[in-house]
């Protein structure tokens, strides 16, 4: 698929791995919806920002639905969604004082990373799979990104509802792949490892240096946010990957403790 007039769903879109989307998506003459709590940092007549909070499904139905119009009148129509909205947790199932894991953090983590991708993926489909086809003999009419994260395959200490989340990502995407097919809709995941983020930026400096020395293999650094933007160009300009989930992570593997 060309990016080149297509219009595309980013959430979490206003910073992070889903900015450096938007922009690699927009330079290359596409249209990007960002749907995020926050606006983004710049706005051009490619973008159009949509306050969104991910966990409340009646804006993200209202979200789609600006998003439908907005492409009725650039021309442009949704060919795919990328979900970058997401948030970490910190925290072990009994803790140092033997009290449980707080059933609140976890049905926030839930809500936000699983849940949130599964509505704006569901109702962004609604649309999609009523378009008209790609030229050519493939006859695609989208594609839906998804954001694992390397927690899905070897979860820290405190990361139980964090993994719990990502890992059902990863598991929701063959079977939504297989789903979408009579569609021509692909479905493909991306688990990254660790990242240039806000949240990785709060690291004390001893964790980050764990983090790269005890588990990148090569380049023993933090993965740039430009790096996964060109993974998703990629994947939406690649017919044939569908149904997978791609680790971007150095060849690192998360330790068991830091």
């Amino acid at each position: 698929m060309k990016l080149a007039q297509k219009t595309f769903l980013v959430s979490g879109g206003s910073s992070g791995l889903g900015w450096a989307s938007v922009e690699l998506l927009t330079a290359e003459g596409a249209f990007v919806a960002i749907l995020d709590r926050a606006p983004p940092p710049t706005a051009s007549p490619s973008t159009k920002y949509i306050e969104v909070d991910i966990t409340n499904v009646s804006q993200i139905e209202a979200a789609v639905a600006a998003t439908v119009k907005w492409t009725e009148e650039t021309g442009a129509p949704l060919r795919g969604v990328i979900n970058s909205a997401g948030i970490g947790s910190a925290s072990k199932i009994i803790d140092a004082k033997n009290e449980p894991h707080a059933l609140d953090v976890w049905d926030y983590v839930i809500a936000v990373n699983l849940t949130g991708t599964f509505n704006l993926t569901r109702l962004a489909l609604k649309h999609i799979v009523k378009s008209e086809p790609e030229e050519g003999p493939d006859a695609e009419r989208g594609v839906v990104i998804m954001v694992s994260s390397a927690a899905a395959y070897e979860g820290q200490p405190g990361q139980t509802a964090y993994s719990a989340s990502k890992g059902a990502v990863r598991s929701m995407t063959l079977p939504m792949a297989r789903d979408l097919a009579r569609h021509g809709v692909r479905v493909v995941t991306v688990a990254p490892g660790v990242f240039e983020s806000s949240m990785t930026q709060q690291m004390a400096p001893r964790v980050r240096k764990n983090l790269v020395a005890g588990g990148v293999a090569y380049p023993p650094r933090f993965g740039h946010p430009s790096e996964f933007a060109h993974t998703v160009k990629w994947i939406i300009e690649c017919p044939y990957v569908n149904g997978e989930t791609l680790r971007l992570s150095g060849g690192g593997r998360l330790p068991g403790k830091l």
